[in-house]
């Protein structure tokens, strides 16, 4: 027998999501879906409407390629969890909203400058600018916000020599980044999409009148000129890779740090071989999952699946932090194991709509770690884990301080 909304009891829709009391560990609801014998559970969002939570790792690999799946934020079945995604929902939508055939030749658009050749090409920059804020950081000491003076400005940086972006304007839009993805209502986050958006829509109106080095440029050049974008979809895009271009890695450094300080075997293991640390990040990547609010889909038809259906019009949401923890696909899941070959994780989600710079975030995060305790082997946190400030679950994962010492 297959179950749908209407058969399910409200009682066994628990809310989500749900805030970690952890950095690393997931919630206790999260362990109770994952535990459950079901791949698909009925959940209840903050304005009390249900969506499917996808619990197992081969049912999300397998929706998330499936047709019947949109990322089509407009429509109204698409499962808003909280309200600033609800707000959002309202406005204009970039790349990541769009179903096939329209995503298709916009992520081509930009794909050349994600290739894993021409990241590669960029390590000897990336290794300038990690390197640079570490010693900013240690002539500053020996106590340092890591989130502030590291985490953070790193990948700014980054994305903005990789856009085009200039990085003086860094405190702008890591502020209007910060109050437009940790909003607990729907007008300040709303506000603060609108100036980035009106701030990204100077730089498009910039490099029109005069061409200038980076990915936006060329987007304008060679995409905008010749009327294959519109200005409007153009400026969303260059908003949607700023801000997760620096927001997410500034979250998984964080998180990575207190992870491997508070696993100090593994951090042992990692420093006694470091031809361990490409590994070590896919584990770190699986374990961490900071972007489970990213895996909002809707069915366009009946979906009958692992016993259950999901009607048309019916919320689906792709948790990565619960299908990374599945058991069946990783031994002892809930162990943070750098020897773990876990490069199947789906932290990146899977399909057409993984992350488009998954392969910037993993050299980044590579070299970040690196250096980061090759320069300060005595990196310790300066207060205890549980006194550090998580994010809530409505958002990316991390902290918005770190305070260290060494």
């Amino acid at each position: 027998m297959t179950e749908t909304a209407a058969t399910i009891h409200q009682d066994d829709a628990p809310a989500f999501p749900s805030d970690r009391t952890c950095p690393y560990h997931l919630p206790e609801a999260y362990l109770s879906l994952r535990d459950s014998k079901d791949a698909l559970r009925r959940v209840t969002l903050f304005d009390g409407r249900q969506a499917w939570v996808v619990t197992k790792h081969e049912t999300a690999r397998k929706l998330l390629t499936d047709p019947r799946i949109s990322s089509n934020r407009l429509s109204d079945g698409f499962p808003a969890t909280s309200p600033r995604f609800a707000a959002f929902r309202t406005s204009p939508q970039s790349l990541v909203s769009l179903d096939p055939p329209e995503h298709g030749p916009k992520r081509r658009m930009m794909i050349s400058e994600f290739t894993l050749k021409r990241i590669k090409g960029m390590r000897p920059d990336v290794e300038r600018i990690v390197h640079g804020f570490i010693d900013d950081m240690l002539a500053a000491g020996p106590t340092a916000d890591l989130v502030a003076q590291f985490a953070l400005p790193v990948p700014s940086l980054v994305i903005c020599r990789l856009l085009g972006v200039p990085y003086a304007d860094h405190d702008f839009f890591q502020s209007a980044s910060r109050r437009m993805v940790q909003g607990n209502d729907a007008k300040g986050p709303l506000a603060a999409r609108q100036e980035l958006v009106d701030y990204m829509g100077t730089l498009v109106d910039k490099f029109a009148a005069e061409p200038g080095p980076g990915l936006l440029s060329t987007l304008v050049t060679e995409q905008l000129a010749k009327g294959a974008i519109d200005r409007e979809g153009l400026v969303l895009d260059a908003t949607m890779l700023l801000i997760a271009g620096h927001e997410t890695t500034a979250s998984m450094t964080s998180l990575s740090v207190i992870t491997l300080l508070e696993h100090p075997d593994q951090h042992a293991a990692l420093r006694a071989d470091p031809s361990l640390m490409p590994g070590a990040v896919e584990e770190l990547l699986r374990y961490l999952a900071i972007a489970d609010i990213v895996g909002g889909r809707v069915a366009t038809a009946d979906i009958e699946t692992d016993g259950q259906v999901i009607r048309a019009g019916e919320g689906v949401i792709i948790s990565n932090s619960i299908a990374n923890r599945d058991g069946s696909v990783f031994e002892n899941p809930d162990d943070f194991d750098v020897r773990r070959p876990a490069r199947h994780h789906i932290a990146f989600g899977y399909g057409v709509h993984q992350c488009l710079g998954q392969n910037l975030a993993r050299l980044e995060l590579e070299i970040i770690l690196t250096a980061l305790f090759d320069r300060i082997p005595t990196l310790r946190l300066a207060v205890p884990v549980e006194e550090l400030n998580i994010h809530p679950g409505t958002t990316i994962q991390g902290v918005n301080e770190l305070p260290v010492t060494w």
